[in-house]
């Protein structure tokens, strides 16, 4: 017996053992996350590898602005348009990301974060040194009323995303936990991470989506300060700000006031900047920056002009033709009407050559597919879906037309006349005509760089029977139409990222063709592009991530929704000698912010 009880507790003992072991371990709290693999920085690490520390705090920053704004509410979706310079200044996120990585992101407000493997639970820990501007403590209770908020009166990509999280749950004053079972998304987590944090205390729920001219209460280093509707906001830096001594602050916000102008077009917002009434400027017209800039503070040394090199994936702008009106929705009509953009006129003539053509929505990039065969991995994910991506867009060989740069090049005019015909357009007097009707669209544009280009591209379409009008609107009405989807034709622009996730559904998923305010210009529905945006954002490691990507970009150019534009290749800056910037730039975004997070003016 005594032999038999030996036995059975050794049974025991060892199917305890078995299953300590197999059971799940738990998650350790960690200083960041990262998309892909692990953040680059320790938990010990002292400030960002882009921050100076010995940044010497003080001073004024005016910084220039096109356009206007009629709101101060980040999260308006009512027509007009808010002011830059509130997120991340005044109102700031649980974590924060590092611009010298793909995506990663550190605490914040959360000064840890602790996640499964399978990424279906995480839990972030907040500092309980955070407090917002008017002294009240942040909790959990706040990141909970932040989350209900904004899960069903934010931004539709924020409606969505936080849709997926199964339950939010406050155990006590800094612990937050989401249930993201069954979401199968392993982006997720650290879209909460950049969840902005609101007072409950402090915000209006009935009135959140109107636009107001109410200065929020936020927990960042910043408060607003002063406002002129339109035309003028002042940040200035608060002084009891919790978060000073934070290594991810450190070296970062150090302008005592941030006042950012407002002008009523680009060329003001030049003149305003040769009159010394703006600090700095990044130029985006190649023809200013090649012979504008010889006014008296250039010359007396009073202001620097730079070439940085442009790191990270080059984004696609372009003229995007809207799905949702006839006759857009053949594609044989949209690939025509793109043969018909002379790039080699256009940049020799209008941009002294300083231009490369966009080829690829992740361009200059490892994300890009042009050039590369697709590899087996990207033909799997292909597979479910024949004919989502033509054999030469497969095979890499696809570019946009090249023309012979006359602006009258005949070939691919003719290319695009038979790709009309076969859509059952006929030239009849020089005019196109489908069942008796023109084929005549509007281009919409918002201010004379797009009018000179819209009204080019125009005349090319004139060439094959097309009658494309431009109009320039301004600013406000220039949003009311681009967020209800009412135009033809647009310039739109596409920012690339060097970890693409869950923002690609509100540019080109199905679900967002018919929500207003999306970033789905052009009304993009297809069963390839949604399953490829669930690929990449599932992607566990950085080949699966980078086969889904490019796979993606393949389905993307075969659509043709978007005539491909330009870009440039380095990124030219003008500012006041009275400002440094670090010597060391973040590889993903080289100024680090519209407000020049990390820059510090040396002279009063």
């Amino acid at each position: 017996m005594i032999r038999d009880a030996i036995e059975s507790s050794a049974r025991l003992l060892l199917a305890f053992g078995a299953l300590v072991l197999s059971a799940p371990a738990t998650p350790a709290a960690t200083h960041g996350i990262a998309m892909h693999g692990e953040p680059a920085l320790p938990p010990d690490f002292e400030h960002l590898p882009y921050a100076d520390p010995n940044a010497i705090p003080g001073g004024k920053v005016r910084i220039g602005l096109a356009g206007a704004f009629d709101s101060l509410n980040p999260f308006n979706l009512k027509s007009g348009s808010t002011a830059q310079g509130i997120n991340g200044n005044v109102i700031q996120s649980l974590l924060a990301r590092s611009n010298d990585e793909p995506f990663t992101l550190y605490g914040l407000v959360a000064r840890s974060i602790e996640t499964d493997d399978a990424r279906e639970h995480v839990t972030f820990r907040l500092d309980p040194r955070a407090h917002f501007s008017d002294g009240a403590p942040l909790t959990s209770a706040d990141v909970i009323f932040s989350f209900e908020l904004l899960k069903t009166k934010g931004r539709p990509q924020q409606r969505i995303a936080y849709g997926l999280v199964k339950r939010a749950e406050a155990p006590d004053a800094q612990t937050v936990t989401f249930d993201l079972t069954g979401a199968k998304d392993r982006e997720l987590p650290l879209i909460l991470g950049l969840m902005p944090v609101l007072p409950e205390h402090a915000t209006d729920v009935e009135h959140f989506t109107d636009a107001s001219l109410k200065p929020p209460i936020g927990s960042g280093p910043y408060v607003i300060a002063e406002v002129e509707p339109g035309s003028r906001l002042v940040l200035k830096r608060d002084p009891n700000y919790w978060g000073k001594d934070l290594p991810l602050q450190r070296g970062l916000y150090n302008f005592n006031e941030i006042g950012i102008e407002y002008f009523r077009d680009g060329n003001a917002l030049f003149e305003a900047f040769k009159a010394g009434l703006v600090d700095y400027r990044e130029e985006t017209s190649t023809a200013r920056w090649a012979s504008g800039y010889d006014f008296p503070a250039a010359r007396d040394g009073r202001i620097v002009l730079e070439t940085l090199k442009s790191p990270g994936p080059k984004g696609l702008e372009g003229f995007v033709f809207n799905l949702r009106r006839e006759p857009f929705a053949d594609i044989r009509l949209r690939e025509a009407l793109g043969l018909m953009f002379d790039f080699e006129w256009v940049d020799a003539n209008l941009y002294s050559g300083l231009y490369t053509r966009t080829k690829s929505f992740f361009d200059e990039s490892e994300l890009s597919s042009s050039g590369r065969p697709a590899s087996e991995a990207e033909r799997a994910l292909l597979a479910p879906f024949p004919g989502a991506v033509r054999a030469d867009i497969l095979e890499g060989r696809w570019t946009p037309p090249v023309h012979d740069g006359t602006g009258r090049d005949r070939e691919p005019a003719r290319r695009a006349l038979e790709l009309l015909a076969q859509a059952g357009w006929k030239l009849v007097d020089n005019a196109l005509v489908k069942d008796g009707a023109p084929l005549a669209f509007e281009i919409m544009v918002t201010n004379r760089d797009q009018e000179r280009l819209a009204l080019f591209y125009a005349d090319s379409l004139r060439r094959i029977g097309v009658a494309a009008s431009v109009r320039l609107v301004d600013e406000v009405q220039y949003q009311r139409r681009r967020q209800k989807f009412e135009f033809d034709v647009m310039i739109g622009n596409w920012a690339a990222s060097a970890s693409p996730g869950n923002e690609q559904r509100m540019r080109w998923g199905s679900a967002s063709a018919a929500q207003e305010g999306s970033f789905n210009l052009a009304g993009a529905s297809s069963p390839a592009i949604d399953a490829l945006i669930a690929a990449l954002v599932a992607a566990r490691g950085h080949e699966d991530f980078v086969a889904a990507v490019r796979a993606y970009d393949r389905v993307l150019l075969s659509g043709f929704y978007v005539v491909p534009l330009f870009h440039a290749s380095k990124q030219w800056i003008a500012h006041s000698t009275k400002l440094a910037r670090p010597q060391t730039l973040p590889r993903y975004s080289p100024l680090f912010g519209a407000t020049l997070d990390s820059w510090w003016r040396t002279e009063p």
